[in-house]
């Protein structure tokens, strides 16, 4: 028996899916183990359900599906998506359909087929899920996902294998790529130093920091933090360029 999670932001919609699994019970039985009307509501309830398929509206307010989809790859063990939208505008090449699958209109067949071929996609299958920048970065703890807005983030900053995540309030570890971030974020953040970026509209200025052969010879102040982050030479012309503009 499969355990599926439903996500729509319509009851009848949520009410439609059920019935169309209880058609197929008897071809692929099922239990619904969970339900939510939005994304973050989702992304709160689905880690402790135990559901290895989620049935998932791709247009929620909050948070649309496409994300909600990258954030379930940082679950241990994320559940299998299969995408359902009334909408022909979103593209179906946003994803890997060999890992999700994706459902317009949505008919007790084409489900089947779906919850047949349904295996459980890899991070990286899932990371694909939407091209848009997030608006929030995931954080796995204790089997449980923790959003933290990135437009609370100050710094991301790569050390060994992890990336520092940094607001006012607390640090946060994430295993993404310092580059993968700063392709995603180019709009938002700049790179100061090889192994860190700077949300934009934190940085306050910049004072001269100290000076010898391997020291910057400038520091970025920023917004809520006292500590000040060294400033490469490398990007310097290009900080300066951000300044001029200011």
């Amino acid at each position: 028996m499969i355990k599926v999670f439903i996500a729509d932001d319509e009851e009848p919609a949520r009410e439609r899916l059920k019935e169309l699994l209880g058609d197929i019970a008897a071809e692929l039985p099922t239990s619904v183990v969970g339900e939510a009307r939005n994304g973050l509501e989702t992304l709160e309830r689905l880690p402790d359900s135990g559901a290895e398929l989620l049935l998932l509206d791709i247009q929620m307010p909050g948070m649309a599906g496409l994300e909600v989809a990258r954030h379930l790859a940082s679950l241990p063990e994320p559940p299998t998506v299969v995408f359902v939208t009334a909408h022909d505008r979103h593209a179906v090449e946003a994803f890997e359909l060999n890992a999700l699958d994706y459902l317009k209109p949505v008919r007790a067949e084409r489900l089947a087929a779906a919850l047949k071929k349904a295996s459980v996609p890899n991070r990286e299958q899932l990371a694909k899920a939407a091209q848009n920048a997030r608006e929030y970065i995931s954080v796995s703890e204790r089997n449980r996902i923790v959003l933290v807005p990135v437009r609370e983030i100050i710094f991301l900053r790569a050390e060994q294998k992890y990336v520092t995540l940094r607001t006012r309030n607390r640090e946060h570890l994430i295993e993404e790529p310092l580059v993968s971030l700063e392709r995603e974020f180019a709009a938002s953040f700049v790179r100061i130093h090889r192994n860190c970026l700077v949300a934009r509209a934190a940085i306050r200025g910049f004072e001269r920091g100290a000076d010898g052969d391997d020291e910057p010879h400038w520091v970025v102040v920023l917004d809520g933090l006292e500590e000040k982050l060294p400033v490469s030479r490398r990007q310097w012309p290009a900080l300066r360029e951000l300044v001029a503009e200011k």
